[in-house]
Formats: C-alpha cells, structure tokens, sequence
C-alpha cells in the first residue's frame, strides 16, 4: 500500500473527521467566551482594579505589572473549563441512560427466552 493511499484510510476515517469537526468547534467557542469576557466580565470588574481612564487590559498592580490580559485568560480558562466539564456530565449522562434502556432491553429478551423454554 502506498504512502497516499494509507494517510486517504486515516484521513477519511470517521473519527478523523469528528475530530476535526471538534477542534473547529472548540476554536469558535474559544472566541465566543472570549469575547464574552473581554465584553462583558471584565468592564464589570474594571471598575474595581483600574482607573477610570484605562482599558482593562491595562490594569496595572505594584511596578508595572500588568494583569489584565491574564485575568482575562484566566475567566476564559475556567468559562470554558466549566461548560466543557458540564457538557461531559450531560453526554456521560445519555450514554448511561442509553446504556441502561439497552440493559432492560436484553433482560427483557432473556426472560421472554426463558418464558418459551419453559412453556416447550
């Protein structure tokens, strides 16, 4: 098998592709919360660290410090740690639940078997 034949198997598997679907996902969520952050968290939280003429990201502590960029990425760390955490709760949620309508299913089969066995 060629070398181009090989990576057209891996590329067009279907987890590749879901994957891929991922990650362009995950790059606009990044966006979108940090635009949220950047729009509406951090002006809340300006007023309390800055000075009534600077930006946010300007915020200055001790000599020169700047530490409004990483407040920032430190809010849209933790915005987006919490919606992926509840998103894998909600979908580990399903699988269980799926699994356990599955789980039923077959023990219901079992014992319809074992009803004909018994009545034979």
């Amino acid at each position: 098998m060629s070398f181009i034949e090989e990576f057209k198997r891996f590329a067009f598997k279907g987890n590749v592709i879901d994957l891929s679907v991922g990650v362009i996902m995950g790059g606009a969520f990044g966006k979108m919360v940090t635009a949220v952050v950047e729009d509406l968290f951090m002006p809340m939280v300006h007023p309390l660290l800055a000075k009534a003429d600077q930006h946010w990201s300007s915020i200055v502590i001790g000599p020169g410090i700047k530490i409004g960029h990483f407040a920032a990425a430190l809010l849209n760390f933790f915005v987006i740690s919490l919606v992926v955490f509840i998103l894998v709760k909600v979908l580990y949620g399903l699988k269980e639940s799926d699994e356990e309508v599955n789980a039923d299913t077959s023990t219901e089969k079992l014992l319809r078997e074992i009803r004909d066995a018994l009545k034979k």
